[in-house]
């Protein structure tokens, strides 16, 4: 018996895209990214609800696409969910994530639409840790990463691919999430600061979601971390 033998197939990730009105020369870039069931579309009403309006922005859709059942049955979602990562062969998944943000923030500088040193790039839930990871192995990429009622790498004390990040941080969370213990995210946020040069943490009264003050505490958050354009 032969077993997990392979076969290489090609993907397609989608993304939306969102320009600054009147756009003339390249813009900070916001890459939002959504978390497990999420898609590309209910992540784009999010990151345009929290985004300075001169901000560019990408949402970005995971490749694992699956059926929603009882949410779906009763009209509260779309049938089709999409998630980024799986218990099986989760390193894959992981490679896959990396490799679908270098091209896309590559592609964007290329196209004129995003400026090279104003890169940020946002995770919410399953994505918070993958973001995470991808920041921390390229810490001279990206303006600012931010966080959202997600986890931190689960080999973030053992692995040696993670780097000091000078660039600032934002970790916020809910403080009733019921998939994540407040304990857990006050440990995450303790642990982010070993290698979190400019880290901001916060907690708010929250469920698992985004809150209008999550929103404008972000919004404000980004308004103060694009650096001046001459």
């Amino acid at each position: 018996m032969q077993t997990d033998r392979e076969l290489r197939a090609e993907i397609k990730l989608y993304y939306d895209l969102l320009l600054p009105e009147n756009q003339t020369k390249p813009a900070p870039l916001l890459i939002a990214i959504h978390g497990y069931g999420g898609n590309k579309r209910a992540m784009m009403r999010e990151a345009r609800a929290l985004v300075p309006e001169h901000f560019a922005v990408a949402a970005l859709q995971g490749f694992h696409q699956h059926w929603r059942t009882l949410e779906a049955d009763q009209g509260k979602m779309p049938k089709v969910g999409f998630a980024w990562l799986t218990d099986y062969k989760a390193e894959e998944s992981v490679a896959v994530h990396r490799r679908a943000v270098l091209d896309l923030i590559e592609n964007l500088i290329a196209e004129g639409v995003a400026d090279a040193g104003q890169i940020f790039l946002l995770g919410f839930s399953q994505a918070c840790a993958l973001n995470f990871r991808f920041a921390f192995s390229n810490p001279d990429l990206l303006r600012g990463v931010i966080g959202i009622s997600g986890g931190i790498p689960g080999d973030w004390e053992t692995s040696e691919a993670y780097q000091n990040v000078t660039a600032p941080v934002l970790y916020v969370y809910g403080d009733d999430d019921e998939f994540y213990p407040l304990e857990k995210f006050n440990d995450n946020a303790r642990k982010l600061t070993r290698r979190a040069i400019n880290l901001q943490t916060k907690a708010y009264q929250a469920k698992h979601e985004i809150t209008d003050q999550m929103r404008e505490d972000v919004r404000n958050w980004l308004q103060n971390n694009i650096r001046a354009v001459s």
